[in-house]
């Protein structure tokens, strides 16, 4: 039998992330656009939520809770309500720290982990996204080559969140005709990091590139040491991550047009009365939901184990695709209100934009 219901952590994780949304995302998104940055008392402030901690292992210091990709694709719904750019600022880090904890060797655990449970914001990240024409996290040009006991890196990343300030980067690379990922210190040698990228949406996340000009990277920092590990999975739990945000961010643009067309008069009657409105919010809805069940079926495959390939990239493709469609609806509902900065719409066109492209094309 199929089931939508929630269990009762579920809905607890989900009423606290849309409390936390409310109060400390929403009413600073604009000014962090503005500023192009945001606060370090807002890494400090989301950290205490214990969002990477809470799946952690107890051994390392985490509150051992089962690691859930359903429970997450739910609270990154409710936090990219808020706000999409403040979200991934929140949740960056276990990116990398749930990688280590799924698919690291013991000693990677016991090395990596622990940070990640601490009381300050340790940031680190995952570089997948390469500068060059029809990217693709499945095909990087990226390479990682056998060099004695170790490897050598070489390749250019870019738009890697928290790179100003990450410990560790998780690089995915090609090693022959497999994918693989590597573990990389910031003060690497051969590991250039460039300034703060200027982008379309999601100003304020600071986003960097990286080139690696011949990184050593020693056995014991690939991801599962001799065993290596399963990238597909981890690009599989990326997406469905990108997914869940671009869902939040759509459902924030049609709650928010919802109340404006009902108040907005023209010709002595409010535009949602219109049926070129009206059904135009009606679809916007039908899509947010359809985006939602799209992604908790891939979430529901990745928490039982299965290859959740196909899925998540129709979740991915899907959400990216209408996301961008509801946004741009949503400034049209909105009119010439939909233009000006008073208004967050515009904002949420331009992070949808840019969400849209995280690990290439969604289309590829």
């Amino acid at each position: 039998m199929i089931s939508f219901a929630m269990s009762d952590e579920q809905e607890a994780a989900r009423d606290s992330m849309r409390g936390f949304a409310a109060a400390a995302l929403r009413p600073h998104a604009r000014a962090c656009d503005e500023a192009s940055a945001i606060p370090e008392a807002f890494y400090a402030q989301a950290w205490e939520l214990g969002l990477t901690a809470t799946q952690l292992p107890e051994a390392a210091g985490g509150y051992g809770a089962p690691r859930s990709p359903v429970s997450n694709a739910i609270v990154l719904e409710e936090l990219a309500y808020g706000d999409a750019t403040l979200a991934l600022a929140a949740v960056a880090p276990s990116l990398f720290a749930y990688a280590i904890a799924d698919q690291g060797s013991a000693a990677q655990r016991q090395r990596y982990l622990p940070a990640f449970c601490g009381t300050r914001y340790q940031a680190a990240s995952l570089a997948v996204n390469e500068p060059h024409p029809a990217s693709t996290a499945w095909q990087p040009r990226t390479r990682a080559e056998r060099d004695g006991a170790g490897w050598v890196l070489r390749g250019r990343k870019c738009f890697v969140p928290l790179g100003d300030r990450a410990s560790h980067f998780l690089v995915v690379a090609r090693a022959g005709d497999a994918l693989d990922a590597f573990i990389v210190p910031r003060d690497a040698a051969g590991l250039a990091i460039g300034d703060i990228e200027k982008n379309l949406g999601l100003k304020a996340l600071p986003t960097v590139s990286l080139e690696l000009d011949g990184v050593r990277v020693p056995q014991e920092d690939r991801l599962g040491e001799q065993d290596g590990c399963d990238v597909t999975r981890l690009l599989n739990q990326s997406r469905v991550a990108v997914a869940a945000i671009l869902n939040g961010l759509s459902r924030a643009v049609l709650d928010y047009c919802v109340p404006y067309a009902k108040e907005r008069v023209a010709f002595d009657e409010p535009i949602a009365r219109k049926q070129s409105i009206a059904f135009r919010l009606a679809e916007m809805q039908m899509e947010v939901e359809s985006m939602r069940w799209l992604i908790w079926k891939a979430a529901s495959q990745l928490e039982r184990g299965l290859d959740a390939t196909r899925s998540a990239h129709l979740a991915r493709a899907y959400a990216a695709e209408k996301a961008m469609w509801i946004s741009d609806n949503g400034i049209q509902v909105l009119g010439g209100h939909g233009f000006i900065r008073e208004h967050p719409v515009e904002m949420w066109y331009r992070n949808a934009r840019t969400l849209g492209v995280l690990e290439g094309l969604a289309a590829v």
